[in-house]
């Protein structure tokens, strides 16, 4: 291990971010000094081994009620005195997020911040700069000999029982301040470049999803737009491979400008980069739900404002129209991959917030209002299956269950994504488009579908970015509201 940092102690917020980078500067160096000289052929002495900065505070009793009603915050402050805890990593990626949350901490509780090395060793594959792949250009001899010799990802040291609800302390450990631990952070931040093609570092706070590529086709399209207009508010557009294209008259930032893959990713991203990270993210989760969980798992731990879903979906109204808009306001959950993690009795409610945003922009880009906004948007139900063919069932048995409901339309993917943001408390929404009708015989066919998606997915696209342009006004403290966190919560947003 490299030499011992002690623990030091702040009032200062900026100090203390600036010790946990010194301590994971530190931590890493050594890592990737003795991995080069591991792959370059040379003995170690002995394991090798680096460990996360952590930060604590000790509270000595809960924030004072009417302070607590005049923070206007859902985050900030813990449940009630305590000893609290979290590991930290990648403070370059997260530095504005680990500042305003240890400044708050600062704020509602005026504790010091003890900052220091903790035992939690980092995983020696979440060591590796951007573009090693150091593991490639070695024997498999020398691949098996190297879980000898570093710490290997420890799935018991990342799991979601935070997030959760389900983790309970050990005697005398401390209780938690983040959702999630670092191991489990960098565990995510690995994951979103194998499934995205993107870097972390290009992900913005306000996040679509969609589960077709025509929606992809068309932010390309007003992304490149976009850089074309030197008064555009956005300063650059990333695809996979992380290719940037700036904004016309401005200077390039940064290292290279990647290379686009072979062939998309299983999940591509794509990013309309605003000045602090208040852009927009788009990725196509591609169809079914274990699809939308697995991109969600892992967005999370880059605790967005909000995600957004913008897709199709199956009409079950004999008064709805193919085109018409689903404003979710339910969800019924027949997708079974969050069953484990988030019980079925547990309700997702709607988020007012992201429901008037949605509803407003509908009504701004179609330009209809009162009736005739109700003509072609319905608010209802959204049930979502992981039965692609559900209405082949026998015995109409799927058919009677989503009546019962009062479910308007069914996806795939839709529940998930608003079970997960519940979940990892990210504010969530969904406005659907009817594609077909198949309880009343309008099924998608070739020519009709393709004509379909080239009439509707650019004002479909439209009103989502519209609607993150009006939550982005309305400031991201409106968006994390108090239904989203227990009784019992973490401090960090």
């Amino acid at each position: 291990m490299p030499a011992f940092i002690a623990p030091t102690r702040y009032s200062d917020p900026a100090s203390a971010l600036e010790q946990v980078r010194t301590i994971y500067s530190q931590q890493i160096a050594h890592l990737r000094e003795a991995v080069h000289r591991f792959t370059a052929g040379q003995a170690l002495a002995g394991r090798v081994r680096g460990c996360y900065p952590y930060v604590r505070v000790h509270v000595e009793s809960g924030v004072p009620h009417n302070v607590l009603e005049n923070i206007g915050l859902s985050y900030g402050f813990v449940a009630g005195a305590g000893r609290y805890e979290t590991t930290l990593t990648r403070p370059d990626l997260y530095a504005s997020y680990y500042l305003e949350q240890f400044r708050l901490l600062r704020q509602n509780h005026g504790a010091e911040l003890e900052v220091g090395t903790s035992t939690q060793p980092i995983p020696v594959h979440f060591s590796f700069a951007e573009n090693d792949h150091i593991e490639g250009t070695m024997p498999p001899d020398r691949r098996t000999l190297m879980r000898e010799l570093f710490d290997l990802p420890d799935l018991r040291a990342m799991d979601d029982g935070i997030a959760n609800g389900t983790w309970e302390p050990g005697p005398g450990e401390p209780q938690p301040l983040s959702l999630f631990t670092a191991a489990r952070v960098d565990y995510s931040l690995h994951r979103l470049r194998h499934y995205t093609g993107t870097a972390p570092e290009w992900f913005q706070n306000y996040v679509l999803f969609t589960n077709y590529q025509f929606y992809i086709d068309e932010f390309v399209r007003l992304g490149h737009e976009a850089m074309s207009d030197p008064d555009s508010e956005y300063i650059a557009f990333v695809e996979p491979g992380n290719v940037v294209t700036h904004r016309v008259g401005l200077a390039p930032q940064g290292g290279g400008q990647g290379l686009a893959p072979e062939r998309l990713p299983q999940m591509p991203g794509y990013h309309l980069i605003r000045p602090g990270h208040g852009g927009i993210t788009m990725v196509n989760i591609g169809v079914g739900p274990a699809n939308a969980k697995t991109i969600t798992d892992h967005i999370a731990v880059l605790r967005p404002h909000c995600w957004i879903m913008l897709g199709h979906c199956a009409g079950l109204r004999n008064s709805q129209q193919l085109g018409d808009y689903v404003l979710a306001h339910a969800y019924v959950r027949e997708d079974h991959v969050l069953d484990e993690d988030l019980p079925l009795w547990v309700p997702i409610p709607a988020l007012a917030e992201i429901q008037v945003a949605l509803e407003k922009a509908v009504a701004d880009v179609s330009e209809r209002q009162g009736v005739d906004l109700k003509r072609i948007m319905r608010t209802g139900t959204v049930a979502s299956t992981d039965n692609r063919n559900w209405e082949l069932l026998g015995g109409n048995k799927a058919q009677r269950r989503f009546s019962q409901t009062r479910a308007v339309a069914l996806d795939m993917e839709s529940a998930t994504i608003a079970a997960n943001g519940f979940r990892f408390r990210v504010p969530y929404g969904t406005l659907l488009c009817v594609s077909d009708k198949p309880l009343h015989g309008e099924i998608k066919l070739p020519g009709m579908a393709n004509r379909f998606y080239r009439e509707r997915v650019d004002q479909h696209l439209r009103i989502g970015m519209r609607a993150i342009e009006i939550l982005r006004a309305g400031g991201s403290q409106r968006l994390h509201s108090r239904k989203l966190r227990s009784f019992d919560e973490v401090a960090f947003q």
